[in-house]
């Protein structure tokens, strides 16, 4: 029994786009960077879609608040790693700003899901 169809959910859809949107911003990093930040951060973002999905796939909401948990570490570690690609010189500012501005508001989605989880559960 799925609890929650994560394909339904705008924080599952707007964190993937927002994955394939920085997947397309590191392209351009440095070929060095290949196994080290550029890596770092696809992986980074990718596991914030993808914990939202397998815990609404899982059977109860302590479950489901674990990955969302997760996800919002992954988002805390991507926030860290766009700071440093721009301090590196492999993201611009401008481009690094509006990245982050969206990390943040998916953070904020995230919690919202959260406290609305922890309120029906407990």
């Amino acid at each position: 029994m799925i609890k929650h169809n994560f394909r339904n959910l705008g924080i599952w859809i707007q964190s993937k786009s927002f994955a394939k949107e920085v997947y397309l911003a590191t392209q351009p990093f440095p070929k060095a960077e290949t196994f080290g930040l550029t890596s770092q951060i696809r992986r980074s973002v990718i596991s914030i879609p993808s914990n939202i999905a397998e815990g609404c796939n899982l059977m109860t909401d302590k479950q489901l608040l674990k990955h969302l948990y997760i996800a919002m570490g992954s988002a805390g570690e991507l926030e860290t790693q766009l700071e440093l690609a721009a301090d590196l010189g492999f993201l611009e500012e401008t481009l690094k700003n509006k990245l982050v501005k969206k990390v943040v508001e998916i953070q904020r989605m995230i919690m919202g899901f959260v406290k609305r989880i922890e309120q029906k559960s407990f």
